[in-house]
C-alpha cells in the first residue's frame, strides 16, 4: 500500500505535540504565498474556494468536482500537508466513499467532513441544520474505512453547537470519537468558557475554527493549546485582507487615474512566487 507522506508528517507533528496553525488558503496565489512560509499545515476553505472560483456565497453551490479540483490544483504547487474542507461529503454515504478517495488521490492529508444537512452553509451563518448523528457516524465510518491510506486524517465537524446547543454538540463529539475520527472539530462555540469546556472533554486532537468576525472568539495559540486543542484554522484571513487590499488599491486607480503614489503594498517577486524561474531555465534548455 502506497503512502500518504504528507499526512504521515502531519500525523507525527500532531503525535509529538506540536501545535498546528493553519492559515486559509482557496487558490494557486495564497497557496504559493503560504507555502513559503512555514507553517506546518494549510486549509482550504470552502468559503474562499467557492467565492474565488464562483464569485459565489459558500451555501453548497459548488460540486464535489469543483472542490475536489480545487485542492487537486493547490497540493500540486505547494509542499505543506493540506487539510482541506469537503463539506457533507457531497451526499450519502458512497458519495462520502468517493470523496475521500477523490481527495486522498488529489494529495490532500486531512479530509474534513461535517454534519449539515444538505445543501451544505458557511459555517456562522444563520439557518444551518444539522442531520441525526447516527448518520454522521455512518459517513465517519464509511469515510476511515474508504482510505486507501491509513496515514490521511478524517475531520469529524459537527455544527450542533448554534441550533442544539453546546451539550448536544459534545455529545455527537465523543460519537464521532468512536466512529474512528481522526480529529475533532466542534463548530461554532461562542465564549472562552465554552472553548475550555470542549478542550476538557474531548479526548482525540482536537481542531479550533478562529474565523474572522464569527460567534467565536479568536484566542492566541498557546491558550488553545493550554486548553486542550492541538489545531487551528484561519479560513477567512488570507481572503479578507486580499480583498480590502485590492479595494483599496483600485479604489486609489480611480481616483488618481494612476498607480504611482498608492499606499497598498505589493508583493514583491511574483515572477519568483509563480515559478517562472523554472520556465527560462526550460528554455534556455530547449530554445526554440
Amino acid at each position: 500500500m502506497m503512502s500518504n507522506v504528507k499526512a504521515r508528517a502531519l500525523r507525527e507533528r500532531l503525535a509529538k505535540g506540536e501545535f498546528i496553525l493553519a492559515p486559509g488558503i482557496y487558490d494557486g496565489i495564497s497557496a504559493r504565498v503560504a507555502d513559503k512560509m512555514g507553517f506546518p499545515a494549510l486549509y482550504m476553505t470552502g468559503y474562499g474556494a467557492t467565492a474565488s472560483m464562483l464569485g459565489l456565497p459558500d451555501a453548497g453551490l459548488a460540486t464535489y468536482s469543483d472542490m475536489v479540483g480545487r485542492a487537486e490544483m493547490i497540493c500540486s504547487v505547494v509542499q505543506t500537508p493540506l487539510i482541506a474542507d469537503a463539506d457533507t461529503g457531497y451526499g450519502g454515504l458512497l458519495n462520502v466513499q468517493r470523496t475521500v478517495r477523490g481527495y486522498e488521490a488529489a494529495g490532500v492529508a486531512a479530509i474534513q467532513i461535517e454534519d449539515q444537512e444538505m445543501p451544505q452553509k458557511c459555517v456562522h451563518t444563520p439557518g444551518r441544520r444539522v442531520v441525526p448523528a447516527e448518520e454522521m457516524v455512518l459517513k465517519i465510518k464509511v469515510a476511515a474505512e474508504a482510505r486507501r491510506h491509513p496515514e490521511t486524517m478524517i475531520v469529524a465537524r459537527t455544527d450542533a453547537r448554534t441550533a442544539h446547543g453546546l451539550d448536544e454538540a459534545l455529545r455527537r463529539a465523543k460519537l464521532y470519537e468512536q466512529a474512528g475520527a481522526d480529529v475533532i472539530f466542534v463548530e461554532s462555540p461562542e465564549s472562552e468558557a465554552e472553548l475550555e469546556c470542549i478542550g476538557r472533554e474531548v479526548e482525540k486532537p482536537l481542531l479550533a475554527n478562529m474565523v474572522e468576525y464569527g460567534k467565536t472568539p479568536r484566542v492566541e495559540a498557546d491558550r488553545l493549546k493550554k486548553w486542550g486543542f492541538d489545531l487551528a484554522i484561519y479560513p477567512g484571513l488570507g481572503f479578507s485582507v486580499a480583498a480590502e487590499a485590492m479595494r483599496l488599491a483600485w479604489e486609489h486607480l480611480k481616483l488618481q487615474g494612476t498607480s504611482t503614489g498608492m499606499n497598498v503594498p505589493q508583493y514583491r517577486g511574483m515572477h519568483e512566487l509563480m515559478g517562472f524561474q523554472e520556465v527560462w531555465e526550460f528554455e534556455k534548455r530547449w530554445p526554440q
